[in-house]
């Protein structure tokens, strides 16, 4: 008898969990299903993306005024559906070589990439693939004049000649490249987490405003007001 009336009870609970009015039992039956919907849809985006998590905010107006700070960027592993101009297997397209095929993400040429400078374990960073360098390679001769800082020759630029292979970067707000300052050495395809996809305006503000709660001291990106 008791093997049969226990499940029964069982699903006589889960009955009356699901319909009963009771004030409590509601608020934990809508928190409930609210987290079961926030994973379902982060589990779609990931199946899509292969990138974990699937959507990163914007922190700084480094990439204004294609991106601004509070957007919320859709991520995807570089080398799923990359394009045909890609570097070398690399799944990215960089700046100059977007230029030459037409091919643009976020209003300019190239893609945009995310990563972790040095391969360190801060915030990603999410800039554009400029152009790619080989190690060793003086490659001065292949800047924008407008972006190195007056610099006469590549003994006048850090990381020239390149120290390894990589990417050269730049925000598109920014006056010179990445690897000009002590930001990052050139970007290795190891050190990249995904290129950037699209953007909603905004929406990365939820994420940026639990983060500034949760760190004593941060700087405050929440809207004022």
């Amino acid at each position: 008898m008791s093997d049969e009336s226990e499940p029964e009870g069982l699903r006589e609970w889960f009955h009356w969990f699901r319909t009963t009015d009771h004030g409590a039992v509601v608020y934990v039956r809508e928190m409930g299903m609210s987290i079961a919907a926030v994973l379902l849809v982060g589990l779609l985006l990931f199946a899509v993306s292969g990138v974990w998590p699937p959507m990163v905010a914007v922190e700084s107006g480094s990439m204004e005024p294609n991106m601004n700070v509070g957007d919320l960027v859709f991520v995807m592993d570089e080398e799923r559906f990359a394009a045909d101009a890609a570097y070398a297997g690399t799944g990215v397209v960089t700046y100059k070589d977007g230029r030459e095929v037409g091919y643009s993400k976020f209003s300019d040429y190239g893609d945009v990439i995310i990563f972790r400078a040095d391969n360190g374990s801060g915030t990603p960073i999410i800039h554009r693939a400029r152009f790619w360098v080989e190690e060793g390679e003086n490659w001065y001769d292949r800047t924008n004049p407008d972006h190195i800082g007056g610099a006469d020759n590549c003994g006048d630029l850090r990381n020239c000649p390149a120290p390894h292979a990589g990417f050269i970067t730049k925000g598109d707000n920014n006056p010179q490249y990445d690897q000009l300052g002590p930001l990052t050495e050139p970007v290795k395809p190891s050190w990249i987490v995904g290129s950037a996809e699209f953007g909603i305006p905004k929406l990365g503000y939820v994420k940026l405003c639990a983060i500034e709660l949760q760190t004593p001291g941060r700087q405050p990106k929440c809207p004022v007001g």
